[in-house]
């Protein structure tokens, strides 16, 4: 079940501890995709709070809000890169997505097996996919003061298996905000130590959120090339390289008509 607009600006916007997520959750996209330039890029859920620093860089960036959750105007300003579609029906055309990130999407969905064909469907041969989901072992997602305790959590393992299902390739992964979800000063300025920390320790067991990257698998065609087949006679002129002999009493065998049928 998705959360209400409402409330997940609420957190990323009018909390320290929402804020402080965001900046986390950036830093550990930047990572994971260093180099992005001149692409199309998508969010699908609620993935504004970390898609704002590739709008400079990139040919395309649009953020898909699903129906159930509902949408906002992003970003601040004239220009709005919001689009309200349903969770598994995405106006895009198949094959236009270089790189799409789900952030409060995969857990909340209705139907998690459509959400990834469609996923699947508008990246683009070699495009990836960044998943941003609840951590099962985490601390984050057995609290509902954030978004994080919303919906399915995953573990590394549980995700992966179902990317595969779905035709991807799980790549690199991380995890983030290791520290308890509290809006205490105390846990807030020990948040940048924790991160660290977090990384050097666990790569996915101790951090309240997963980042999985996934890539778009395109299976080779099993059918027989068009070399093959031109290799192959055609048998509209098999009569001709193997003349068919005549019937034996030489003659053409008559066509008996109906007398009755032939009236008009």
């Amino acid at each position: 079940m998705y959360l209400d607009i409402g409330q997940l600006k609420a957190f990323y916007r009018g909390t320290m501890l929402g804020r402080a997520a965001q900046r986390v959750l950036r830093e550990r996209v930047a990572d994971l995709w260093p180099m992005l330039h001149g692409m199309t890029v998508v969010g699908f859920g609620f993935a504004t709070p970390v898609l704002g620093p590739l709008i400079a860089s990139n040919r395309r960036v649009i953020a898909l809000m699903p129906g159930q959750q509902g949408a906002m105007q992003w970003p601040r300003g004239p220009v709005n890169r919001t689009v309200l579609c349903e969770e598994t029906d995405w106006p895009l055309p198949t094959g236009f997505v270089d790189r799409l990130i789900v952030m409060h999407g995969l857990e909340n969905a209705e139907n998690p097996p459509a959400l990834l064909d469609e996923i699947w469907r508008v990246l683009a041969p070699g495009g990836k996919a960044l998943f941003i989901v609840p951590n099962r072992l985490g601390m984050w997602s057995r609290r509902d003061i954030t978004p994080f305790g919303s919906g399915r959590p995953y573990s590394l393992g549980q995700l992966e298996s179902q990317l595969i299902r779905h035709r991807f390739e799980p790549g690199k992964h991380r995890a983030a905000l290791f520290v308890p979800p509290s809006q205490r000063k105390f846990w807030l300025r020990l948040l940048p130590t924790g991160e660290r920390l977090g990384q050097k320790i666990s790569s996915h067991t101790a951090g309240g959120v997963l980042m999985v990257e996934a890539s778009k698998k395109v299976f080779a065609p099993t059918k027989k090339g068009l070399p093959e087949a031109v290799r192959r006679p055609l048998e509209v002129f098999e009569g001709i390289a193997r003349p068919r002999p005549k019937p034996a009493s030489g003659r053409m065998p008559q066509l008996k008509i109906d007398e009755t049928e032939s009236q008009f």
